[in-house]
């Protein structure tokens, strides 16, 4: 596995970022999980401008156009021969210090990953899982935008943490107001079947 990082590729076991990137130390940062299909990168450009857009939401600047990224994510799948896989794009905020001033971190740091990922074993794709409703409310969006894809994800681990002390593999995640917004780690759909209103579930990773 060869990994991206700030211009040049790393081995798996090679590929290190500082400990004080306010990504580790803040959550401070952005990413974007896309998928490989028959060897091609599904909606590319729609996640390049999602991963933009959530950077403008935080005053983060990337230090690559939208072409330049495209083309160093095609490269770094390429370079690992995926036929079809799983792509995580991460940019912090880069190296700072101890402090919380995002402004002392000079340069964004750009990290690509190319590898699987399946979050359930296959007989669970056709047979479903449990799940249960997990305590841990989702962030109100008036208080962090849901449409940022931020690092920090503690809110949906301590869902997924429920779920499976109770023996779950997922949970449904509810807002302040008691409303349905989605899982841990997928979206819910609901579908209409001979009368019956059943919610359906997408992995977003």
């Amino acid at each position: 596995m060869k990994i991206y990082i700030d211009g040049k590729f790393y081995d798996k076991q090679e590929a290190r970022i500082s400990v004080f990137d306010h990504g580790l130390l803040y959550g401070d940062g952005i990413f974007e999980g896309i998928r490989i299909y028959n060897g091609k990168i599904f909606k590319l450009k729609e996640h390049i401008e999602r991963l933009f857009q959530s950077a403008k939401a935080i005053l983060l600047k990337i230090p690559h156009s939208s072409k330049e990224l495209g083309d160093l994510i095609a490269e770094t799948v390429k370079l690992n021969k995926k036929h079809n896989g799983y792509i995580r794009v991460l940019v912090t905020r880069g190296k700072g210090d101890l402090g919380l001033d995002p402004f002392l971190c000079v340069k964004a740091t750009v990290v690509i990953i190319v590898g699987d990922i399946q979050l359930y074993a296959p007989q669970y794709y056709t047979k479903g899982i449990a799940i249960i409703t997990a305590c841990s409310r989702r962030i109100a969006v008036d208080s962090f935008d849901a449409r940022i894809k931020s690092l920090n994800y503690l809110n949906n681990v301590l869902a997924k943490i429920e779920a499976k002390q109770a023996g779950c593999l997922e949970a449904v995640m509810l807002n302040k107001q008691g409303y349905v917004t989605e899982c841990t780690s997928d979206n819910i759909f609901i579908i209409k079947k001979q009368g019956f209103l059943l919610p359906a579930f997408f992995t977003v990773f």
